[in-house]
């Protein structure tokens, strides 16, 4: 699941796509069927991207892409409207260590809300590149032998002179000759 660039903003509905980095923020672009562009802005709007949000867990915080993963997998995901024990019901199943004093009935609707939007795009079945960069394997190559030439040569090098360095020092100012007084 790639979830790289997708953010949701404070104060605005749904989940945006940045598009590019200005001076004064992020442009982003909307991605229902609208594709509304806006310019949020770094000192007022609280942007987060979705790949780093996480749930508050009983052990220790639950990705919100590995919950993402598990509702894709769920057999029936229940409507954001529903009521709250059908979506603590839910939560149990696809994020069974999330603690439930501290996630509310609110937070699970916006993450169906969430998960509604992006299900049908493409970037959601595609794989994340972070992880697949990782997963590939890499050659490690073995230390070459360094000759004991190369490695006189490679010690510091006396300083040069300041003008055979190319900086040439400034010429010192002339004296003027005595008046002659007569």
């Amino acid at each position: 699941m790639n979830l790289l660039g997708i953010v949701a903003v404070s104060g605005k509905p749904g989940l945006w796509k940045a598009l590019a980095q200005n001076k004064t923020g992020y442009i982003l672009e909307s991605l229902d069927a609208l594709k509304t562009k806006m310019v949020a802005n770094i000192s007022t709007a609280k942007i987060a991207a979705l790949n780093e949000i996480t749930l508050f867990g009983e052990d220790e915080d639950i990705k919100l892409v590995d919950v993402f993963e598990r509702m894709k997998n769920a057999a029936n995901v229940p409507d954001a409207k529903a009521d709250g024990k059908k979506l603590r019901d839910f939560f149990r199943e696809v994020a069974p260590d999330h603690d439930e004093e501290k996630v509310y009935a609110s937070d699970m609707k916006k993450v169906l809300n969430w998960y509604s939007i992006i299900k049908d795009l493409p970037l959601f079945t595609e794989a994340d590149p972070t992880t697949a960069v990782a997963e590939e394997p890499v050659a490690v190559e073995e230390p070459v032998a360094v000759a004991e030439s190369t490695k006189s040569a490679a010690k510091k090098a006396p300083a040069k002179p300041a003008k055979e360095a190319g900086v040439e020092k400034a010429p010192a100012k002339a004296k003027k000759p005595a008046a002659k007084k007569a």
